[in-house]
């Protein structure tokens, strides 16, 4: 769940980053960025419906002395829905129109998302993982990943939401990343979608972000 949220932070951070740079982003830039924002609020949104449907309920049967955490994370999610609400809807507007007003309205709508969204993401590391992991067996954590976030997804799907993934990630994560998928599948999608996902990358963030995992990102030549 780390990796999933980390990477989330992750590409929240460079879209701020990136939408408050000078010069701001011209027009396929922009455009690639609005798309990204509102692929990530998707993305977000599925996750915790998944959550919601298949892994708290899971945890509540097995463990009832956790029920008020777990309320808890309904309520969180409940908040947070509104905001992404707000963020798809400046992405698009985004999308649509460059102007200051609108590059400015999507960074304050994603920090107001941030606002409630970081505090729940620590409290779900933090509070709600460990007792997940004492309260299911390996065999339900794989049944609902498989269920609710693999058997959903097309190839294409998976093989871009695997780059997103591992973009950056240390090799403990990665090999956690890459085993969800059998060995013949997972080699095809490493090796078919990681040239489609660095040019996308390169659109919206830049030529110099690196994105490959930390294991195999060349290191930056120092200045001399």
């Amino acid at each position: 769940m780390g990796i999933i949220h980390g990477a989330l932070r992750r590409d929240l951070e460079r879209t701020t980053r990136a939408l408050s740079s000078t010069p701001p982003p011209l027009e396929r830039q922009r455009v690639a960025i609005a798309a990204h924002v509102e692929w990530l609020m998707k993305f977000l949104h599925g996750h915790h419906i998944g959550e919601d449907q298949g892994l708290w309920p899971i945890v509540r049967a097995r463990n009832p002395a956790a029920g008020d955490l777990l309320d808890q994370m309904d309520a969180d999610h409940a908040r947070i829905a509104p905001e992404i609400d707000r963020v798809e809807k400046a992405a698009a507007a985004y999308a649509a129109d460059g102007s200051s007003t609108a590059r400015e309205g999507l960074v304050g709508v994603i920090e107001s998302l941030r606002s409630v969204l970081d505090p729940h993401l620590r409290r779900e590391e933090e509070e709600m993982m460990p007792i997940v992991s004492r309260s299911i067996t390996r065999a339900h954590w794989d049944a609902y990943t498989n269920t609710h976030h693999v058997a959903t997804r097309s190839k294409r799907e998976l093989g871009r939401e695997g780059h997103w993934l591992i973009d950056s990630l240390d090799p403990e994560g990665y090999d956690v990343v890459v085993r969800v998928v059998p060995a013949v599948p997972r080699f095809i999608l490493l090796h078919a979608f990681a040239k489609p996902y660095r040019r996308e990358c390169a659109l919206r963030w830049g030529p110099h972000i690196q994105v490959t995992p930390l294991s195999r990102q060349r290191p930056r030549p120092t200045p001399s």
